[in-house]
Order: structure tokens, then C-alpha cells, then sequence
């Protein structure tokens, strides 16, 4: 069997997803932003790789999600591919549609979508927001591009709720909340995030719909996890919610690495005979 065929039968797809949900296997999907990242990623058996906006912040130290482009977005996404293909291509790969690429009109929104999805070959593209876009979601899918929703904290809507507080805690926010997954769900999303919401509402969604949906902040009762690959790798010192639970503290190793290199190449201990020709 070739390589091709090989990544063809393992590789994760929508309907892996939804068989995963049905089965009650958990979905595992985090963020990548580089080509060595996600292979790295794609090997240790992550489900869905997912290239977030939130680049905007952890690449370019923004703080918000909103000031990247389309074309960044993009160029992130093509080494991601790149990454995941290099290896056994099992993890499918989401690119999140940034701020004010889909929100003008459906035809713009279907336009950028195929963009996205002509300039690499990724698997789906991610949107935040509930029924004001469940037209652009149904236009989007059916031309044949699988979409990820995103409700509850929407980090593109971060001014106009002014902070980022757990949202849907009042009765009125939550029924709406479930109605909107309705609604995304039958305009044709494969799956949704739910981002920081009450831990029983997310159950509820997660009962409610037949579609995957993946939780950030959002309890252990949904199909699967979402979480920013810095965050858990400890790479950020500053920003440490209680939904992050951090495997590593790559910071310090990192800092202490490079706080070793700069005193052996001052001792002049760096490189040494075995490391120089």
C-alpha cells in the first residue's frame, strides 16, 4: 500500500468525529501554528490539529484575536499541513476564519472560505457565532466545506462583551446559547466549540446535538477538548486560567537553556573541538 492510501485510511475526518461521539470516544484537538509543531503533534496522536486565531496573540503578541489577516492565517496554516502530511496525515486540520473575513456577507464569507481551503489541504474551516451566521454556515457547506462552530465566549466578540467572563450564566443566555447550536447544527456544522460556559449547560448542549462538540473551559461532559498548545506547554507565564492544566513548563527550560548557551559562548566552553570541523 502506498504512502498516500496509508494517510488516506487513518486520517481523521468528520465522519471519524461523529463516529467518536456515537462510540463515546473522547476527541482530543489542540492548536498549531508551525510545521515543526504539528508534527510533533500529529505523532503524539492528537485528533484534530486546530489553526487558531489565537496566533494573534501567541506568535504576534497581540491581545486579541482580531488584528490578524486572512493571508497570516494562511502562511500558519500551510506549515501545519505541511507538518501533518509529513508524517502519517492522521490529524485533521481546522483553520479558524479570522475577524471580519466572514462577517460582511455570505459571498465574501464563502469566498475567503475557499480561499483558505484552495491555498492548502486542510480539512474544515472554524467560525464563531450563532444563528446571525447560520446563512454563511449553510452557504459554506453546501459547496462542500465542512464547518466548526464556535459559541459561548467568542474571543472575536471580546469588545462587545467587554471582558472575558464566563458567559451563559443567566437562564435567558443559556437558552439561547442551546438554540444557536441548534441552529448552527442544522445549517451544517460538523462540530462546535464551546468556550467557557457552565459546566452543566455544556453537558446539555452536548446531549442535545448529534454533532461533536468540543469544550474549552466548558466541563468534562462534552465529546472532546480543546486547549492552546503554549498554554499547556507552560510557555506563558502570564496568562494561567483555571481550565489550563499545564504539562509542561517549558518557559523555565527554555529561558535556562538559552541562560546556558549565552555563558558557555562568553566562557568560550561553546563549541568545543567535537563540535567544530
Amino acid at each position: 500500500m502506498n504512502r498516500s492510501v496509508q494517510q488516506k485510511a487513518s486520517h481523521v475526518t468528520t465522519r471519524r468525529l461523529l463516529d467518536m461521539k456515537q462510540n463515546g470516544e473522547k476527541i482530543s484537538m489542540l492548536t498549531a501554528y508551525d510545521y515543526t509543531m504539528a508534527r510533533i503533534l500529529d505523532r503524539a496522536g492528537v485528533d484534530v490539529l486546530l489553526v487558531g486565531d489565537s496566533a494573534s496573540n501567541v506568535f504576534s503578541g497581540h491581545s486579541t484575536t482580531l488584528p490578524i489577516t486572512i493571508e497570516e492565517m494562511i502562511y500558519h496554516a500551510k506549515a501545519v499541513v505541511r507538518g501533518v502530511h509529513d508524517e502519517s496525515g492522521r490529524a485533521m486540520v481546522v483553520i479558524d476564519m479570522p475577524f471580519m473575513s466572514y462577517q460582511l456577507s455570505g459571498e465574501e464569507a464563502l469566498r475567503n472560505a475557499g480561499k483558505i481551503m484552495k491555498e492548502h489541504e486542510c480539512d474544515a474551516v472554524k467560525l464563531e457565532g450563532g444563528r446571525v451566521i447560520a446563512d454563511t454556515v449553510k452557504r459554506i457547506t453546501d459547496v462542500g466545506i465542512p464547518v466548526m462552530g464556535h459559541l459561548g465566549l467568542m474571543p472575536q466578540s471580546i469588545y462587545k462583551y467587554g471582558s472575558y467572563r464566563v458567559r451563559a450564566q443567566e437562564e435567558r443566555e443559556a437558552e439561547q446559547l442551546l438554540e444557536d447550536a441548534r441552529i448552527i447544527e442544522q445549517a451544517g456544522a460538523f462540530a462546535i466549540v464551546l468556550e467557557k460556559i457552565p459546566s452543566a449547560l455544556a453537558a446539555s448542549v452536548t446531549r442535545s446535538l448529534t454533532i461533536p462538540i468540543i469544550g474549552i473551559g466548558a466541563g468534562i461532559e462534552c465529546d472532546g477538548q480543546v486547549l492552546v498548545i503554549n498554554d499547556i506547554l507552560g510557555l506563558n507565564r502570564e496568562f494561567h486560567p483555571r481550565f489550563v492544566r499545564r504539562y509542561a513548563d517549558l518557559n523555565t527550560d527554555i529561558e535556562n537553556a538559552a541562560r546556558q548557551y549565552v555563558q558557555d559562548v562568553r566562557q568560550k566552553s561553546f563549541p568545543s573541538p567535537d563540535e567544530s570541523y
